[in-house]
């Protein structure tokens, strides 16, 4: 063997697994139910909307099984509404859009429901003055990463922060031009996370890093409420040259 078959044979098992696997090859994800705990909320009530009507099995949570219920009957579209401990149980992967002064509240009361489960939190801890909104800072960094504390049995991952809720909720908006910054320790939940945003027409989920990453991608709504009020618009994000 010669000095150069050597180097050949050196470089191709580095060629091969620089080449890696597509990052646009996400899993099928349309037969997860999906809970959404808050999903009488603006936010909440908007993704529900929007998944179930892309075809997603959806439930609805809230502390009222009544007023869950209330809120998927006006959605339609097979959602259901429960009380936030059976939309845990009942639910493959459950978004967490609560409020976020009870946020930390409502998932360790939901700790046992939530264990094995992926979890999506997209909270935004947000404080408002008489400047407009800014960006708060919790004792763990970051809404996603008090969740992941708080849940230790569940998979946790940070996505679908900066959607507009009117333009989730707007029946007649058929599209919604916006990519989805999903944060996550395992790729494949973020690959999961991904696909399930790829189901809403006009959507792209884009992985973006670490859970020690989410609190820029949560403060940058502080960002976007500024532009929002600034030119009367419901501005979403887009990445480039991905």
């Amino acid at each position: 063997m010669t000095s150069s078959d050597t180097s050949d044979s050196a470089q191709q098992p580095a060629a091969e697994k620089a080449a890696g696997k597509d990052p646009w090859d996400l899993p099928d994800v349309s037969g997860l139910v999906v809970g959404v705990l808050g999903g009488t909320g603006p936010q909440g009530k908007g993704l529900a909307y929007r998944l179930a009507r892309a075809g997603q099995k959806v439930i609805i949570g809230s502390r009222a099984t009544e007023r869950a219920q209330a809120a998927a009957d006006e959605l339609g579209h097979g959602v259901e509404g429960a009380d936030n401990a059976e939309c845990a149980r009942r639910s493959d992967l459950v978004i967490v859009a609560v409020p976020w002064d009870g946020h930390g509240k409502t998932l360790e009361s939901l700790r046992a429901e939530l264990a094995g489960k992926l979890v999506v939190d997209c909270v935004n801890p947000l404080g408002f003055d008489k400047k407009g909104a800014y960006a708060l800072r919790p004792e763990e960094g970051s809404a996603a990463e008090q969740a992941a504390a708080l849940l230790p049995d569940s998979r946790v991952a940070a996505a679908f922060h900066h959607l507009s809720a009117v333009l989730l909720q707007d029946p007649e908006v058929e599209e919604i031009d916006t990519d989805v910054m999903v944060l996550g320790e395992a790729r494949a939940d973020v690959e999961i996370v991904q696909a399930l945003a790829g189901r809403i027409p006009g959507m792209r989920g884009i992985f973006a890093g670490r859970l020690r990453n989410a609190h820029q991608v949560e403060s940058l709504v502080a960002n976007l409420i500024s532009v929002n009020r600034r030119y009367k618009a419901h501005a979403g994000l887009r990445v480039t040259d991905v």
